[in-house]
C-alpha cells in the first residue's frame, strides 16, 4: 500500500487571470483620474506578431465556444461598442476577432449619419432598437457616443436634431453623459453586458494608414476627403474623447483604452477582454428535465430499431 502523501495539484488559472495582463492596464471604470495622454498608443507588452497570432487564434476558439453557450442559454446578451478616430482599425478588428462566429448569434451595426426618420427621435432611439436580443452578441461600429463626439466637434450637426431650443444649454453634454450612463446601467441590470473599446491610435499612425489607403487601389474606396478635414481637428477630438471616457466609465460599463498603433496587439486586448467577460457569466448549455430525458431514450431506441429494420430490408 502506498503511504506517500499525494501531491496536491496547483489550481489552474482561470481564463480571466491568464489574460489579465492584456486587460487590466487598459481598463478604466471611473475610479481615479483619467488622462488620455497617459495611455500609450504603441504598447505591445512583450509580444511580437507571431506570439500575438497564437493568442488571437486561442481567443477565437474560446469565443466560438462561449458564443454557442450564450446562444443556447438565451439569458445574457453582449453589447460591444467600438469607437476610434478614422483609420483606427475598428473594421479589421471586428473581422479578425469574430471570424468563425455563427452569424445567427451575432450582428454588427455600423452607425453612419442619422437619417431624417432617426432625427425625428431622441438621440438614443436608433441605438436602442439595434440592441442584441438575449443570447446574442451585438457590435456597434461607432455608437451612441457619436452624439457626444461629432455633434460636439461640429455644433451645426446638433442643430439638425431639432431639439427644442430651450433644451440646448451649456449643460447638454453633461446631460447626455448622464443619459448614456443611465441607459447602460439599465442594460446591465437587464442582462446585457456592455463592453466599450476606444481604439487609441496616434496621429502619425493614422497618417501612415491614410497613405496606405491612397497607394493601394483595393483600399482607396475607404478614403474620403472628409477624413482629412476631420484630421485637422485632431486636438479637439482627443479632448472630447478624454471627456467621454472620463464621464461615462463605470463599473458596469467600463472603457478599455486600447493601444491601436499595432493592430495585432489591439486584437489581443479586445479578444482577451471579451473572453474574460463571457467566462464570468458561467455560461452552460441548458439541461433537459428528467421527463424529456426519458422521452429521448424512447425516441433513441425507436430510431435505432428503425435503422436495424432498414438494413434487413436492404439485403
Amino acid at each position: 500500500m502506498n503511504t506517500k502523501p499525494s501531491k496536491s495539484k496547483k489550481p489552474s488559472k482561470s481564463l480571466d487571470q491568464e489574460l489579465d495582463r492584456y486587460i487590466s492596464p487598459f481598463r478604466y471604470d471611473g475610479s481615479g483620474k483619467f488622462h488620455l495622454k497617459d495611455h500609450k498608443t504603441d504598447e505591445k507588452d512583450d509580444l511580437d506578431k507571431e506570439k500575438a497570432q497564437a493568442i488571437l487564434d486561442a481567443n477565437k476558439k474560446r469565443l466560438i465556444g462561449f458564443q454557442e453557450k450564450l446562444y443556447a442559454q438565451d439569458r445574457w446578451s453582449l453589447l460591444i461598442v467600438f469607437q476610434a478616430m478614422d483609420a483606427g482599425g475598428k473594421d479589421s478588428a471586428i473581422k479578425a476577432i469574430f471570424e468563425g462566429i455563427n452569424p445567427q448569434g451575432c450582428e454588427v451595426h455600423a452607425f453612419k449619419a442619422p437619417s431624417s426618420k432617426e432625427l425625428d427621435h431622441d438621440f438614443l432611439w436608433r441605438h436602442a432598437i439595434a440592441l442584441p436580443e438575449r443570447g446574442r452578441i451585438g457590435i456597434f461600429n461607432r455608437s451612441h457616443y457619436e452624439e457626444c463626439l461629432v455633434t460636439r466637434v461640429h455644433p451645426e450637426l446638433l442643430a439638425k436634431e431639432k431639439l427644442p431650443q430651450k433644451l440646448v444649454t451649456k449643460n447638454i453634454w453633461k446631460e447626455r453623459f448622464e443619459d448614456i450612463s443611465s441607459f447602460e446601467r439599465y442594460l446591465s441590470r437587464n442582462g446585457t453586458v456592455v463592453l466599450k473599446f476606444f481604439l487609441n491610435v496616434s496621429r502619425e499612425e493614422q497618417r501612415k494608414r491614410f497613405l496606405d489607403r491612397l497607394e493601394e487601389p483595393g483600399k482607396q474606396w475607404k478614403f474620403s476627403m472628409d477624413d482629412i478635414k476631420e484630421r485637422a481637428l485632431w486636438p479637439r477630438y482627443q479632448a472630447v474623447y478624454q471627456d467621454i471616457v472620463r464621464h461615462t466609465a463605470t463599473s458596469h460599463a467600463p472603457w478599455f483604452v486600447v493601444p491601436a498603433d499595432h493592430k495585432w496587439f489591439a486584437r489581443v486586448v479586445i479578444g482577451s477582454v471579451i473572453n474574460a467577460a463571457l467566462e464570468k457569466l458561467d455560461l452552460k448549455f441548458p439541461r433537459a428535465d428528467k421527463a424529456s430525458v426519458a422521452e429521448f431514450d424512447n425516441i433513441r431506441m425507436a430510431l435505432e430499431k428503425e435503422g436495424k429494420g432498414g438494413k434487413k430490408r436492404g439485403k
